[in-house]
């Protein structure tokens, strides 16, 4: 007869789940041992110290990694709906040989039980115990991992949405087949810049004709240039669409130069409905970049802003090489902390030395130098007394090592570049005669660049978003209920989501989602321009009530961006309350 060996189980464990059970050993003992203490289980075991603690010395005989985990008791968990549960532990809580009180069993039928049944899992759910206090301001109300705490306004997103998905427990029966008056009545409310204040609920959205009139109008935008058998939106990536497609203007010359000369004078003409605060915001799509112009009093700006995303070391040289003026927003951002950190350092080894008077003035100096050019670049280290030991690298290693991190940016969302004041002017007159902003083989070759914009100009062709009601019935648990979806396609600039919004939270009574799908190289425009809080104060004073835009939606766009490089994925309002996630 065979002996049989206490605490074995001829039961078989595969390798990985030893090696997981191995793991979670290795962890506990070094959790044990931080703290010093030895758990109650662990004199109770049969197994053991060796169950719970490392071997310290060779001497000590090890546990056998496969005799059987099943009677040893574990720790309890904590429990609560923020525990997760492993496949192991699932199985281990149905065992019935684990003896004693187990509270995982108890907390994982309350975590499974709280869920009601109406509400689909992963919803983020909020209570005042939770969150703070409803804010009316949307900045600084983003937690760390992109979900917004509750707020009754959403931040500006400056980026351009290709699609939107508005879902509700309510039908959008309301936004379907518009008549043909109706249809009318937007557009006149739209180009005469009337503003239609919705009541906060409407009883019955579909016999409302002031809402459906309202919701065209949200719809309409402008565009230039207007070829209706080509796809102008977006540009970037769009090859793959446009090839094949019928370009007589390719091979053209006279074709090209009457077709850039009709997109200059329209591109002017925005411009100067920029300056004169009658448009508030427009775009340039080209094949290679997009440039965002804001109206002075927006983003916090008390000037007229450009913003050019993704930008290359050979655009960025040739808008120097014309005199344009421009920064960097995310290098400028890097530069001040690391100054700020070198300005740390160096005060801590010269305060042992000379006092504190001195050091705040070298302090000054080293952050005026970090702006210097390059040969003036190592001063500091003079002032420190160290520069015979450190050996100075060549002006050409510098030069290079310059010109790798600059090329490093290119077609990066860090390589936006912002500019501001006049020099938007030599911008538009670089824009204008720069032969690479047109593509000159391919599938785009000829084709000016898009122009967006969320008022009428010259040579603009009015357009409207494309939006279209689904009705379809999702299983919640067992039961079957319906989902009602709106789609909104087109390029949806940022007044658009905020009307829309609005438009929904009056006809939705305040519940609905919206998916926002975006288009990725526009994402970094949400990355903040201004640098003095005062101009946030001096930007809302300015007039923009003829630019036609809703003044809630003016609000809104008048704050500093707070977004960054991300932008809004997806809105959910609850009860007249928004939570956002980037």
């Amino acid at each position: 007869m065979c002996s049989v060996v206490p605490d074995y189980s001829p039961g078989f464990k595969k390798p990985p789940q030893t090696l997981r059970l191995k793991r979670k050993r290795l962890r506990r003992s070094d959790s044990v041992l931080s703290s010093g203490q030895v758990p109650a289980a662990a004199s109770s075991s049969p197994l053991g110290d060796a169950a719970f603690l490392p071997r310290p010395f060779p001497g000590i005989r090890r546990r056998n990694p496969f005799s059987s985990l099943e009677n040893t008791p574990r720790p309890p968990l904590p429990s609560g709906p923020s525990q997760c549960f492993s496949p192991t532990q699932g199985l281990a809580a149905k065992e019935p040989s684990i003896t004693g009180s187990d509270t995982r069993s108890g907390s994982s039928k309350e975590f499974l039980n709280g869920i009601p049944e109406d509400k689909p899992i992963g919803k983020e759910e909020f209570s005042e115990t939770s969150a703070p206090a409803l804010i009316n301001d949307p900045h600084q109300t983003t937690s760390h991992t992109g979900v917004s705490f509750p707020s009754y306004e959403f931040p500006a997103d400056w980026s351009i949405k290709t699609r939107l998905l508005f879902k509700s427990s309510y039908s959008f029966a309301w936004a379907d087949h518009l008549k043909a008056q109706e249809e009318s009545q937007g557009f006149v409310q739209h180009c005469r810049a009337t503003s239609i204040n919705l009541p906060q609920n409407i009883q019955e959205p579909k016999l409302s004709t002031e809402l459906r009139c309202a919701f065209q109008q949200s719809l309409v935008y402008w565009l230039h240039p207007f070829l209706p058998w080509l796809q102008l939106f977006p540009r970037i990536g769009a090859d793959r669409k446009v090839a094949g497609k019928y370009s007589p203007w390719s091979h053209d010359e006279v074709l090209q130069q009457v077709l850039m000369s009709e997109w200059s004078l329209s591109f002017t003409s925005l411009y100067n409905l920029l300056r004169a605060r009658l448009c508030p915001y427009f775009y340039v799509c080209t094949y290679q970049f997009t440039v965002l112009f804001r109206a002075a009093g927006l983003a916090g700006n008390d000037m007229i802003t450009a913003l050019i995303s993704p930008t290359t070391r050979g655009l960025r040289e040739a808008m120097k090489n014309d005199g344009i003026e421009f920064n960097l927003p995310f290098q400028e951002v890097k530069k001040r902390k690391y100054n700020s950190s070198a300005s740390h350092l160096e005060t801590g080894l010269v305060n042992d030395v000379k006092t504190t008077g001195k050091a705040e003035n070298e302090e000054e100096q080293m952050i005026s130098s970090a702006d210097d050019d390059d040969d003036e670049g190592f001063s500091w280290l003079e002032e420190m007394g160290v520069q015979d030991k450190i050996k100075k690298p060549e002006a050409i290693t510098v030069k290079l090592c310059k010109e790798k991190n600059e090329v490093q940016l290119d077609h990066k969302p860090e390589s936006v570049v912002l500019v501001q004041g006049t020099n938007t002017f030599t911008l538009l007159n670089f824009l204008m005669n720069c032969k690479s902003l047109v593509a000159s083989a391919g599938p785009q070759a000829g084709i000016p660049p898009t122009l967006l914009s969320p008022v009428a100009f010259r040579g603009a062709t009015m357009q409207t978003l494309k939006a279209r009601s689904i009705n379809v019935k999702t299983q919640v648990h067992s039961q079957y209920k319906d989902i009602f979806s709106l789609e909104i396609v087109g390029p949806i600039m940022p007044h658009s989501l905020h009307s829309l919004s609005m438009l929904l939270k009056t006809a939705q009574k305040g519940t609905f989602s919206a998916v926002c799908y975006t288009h990725e190289p526009t994402a970094v425009f949400n990355t903040r321009t201004n640098n003095e809080k005062s101009t946030m104060k001096e930007s809302l004073n300015k007039d923009l009530s003829g630019t036609g835009l809703h003044l809630s939606t003016l609000n809104q766009l008048a704050l500093p961006p707070t977004l960054g490089k991300s932008c809004i994925r997806l809105l959910e309002m609850n009860d007249y309350i928004y939570i956002w996630k980037s």
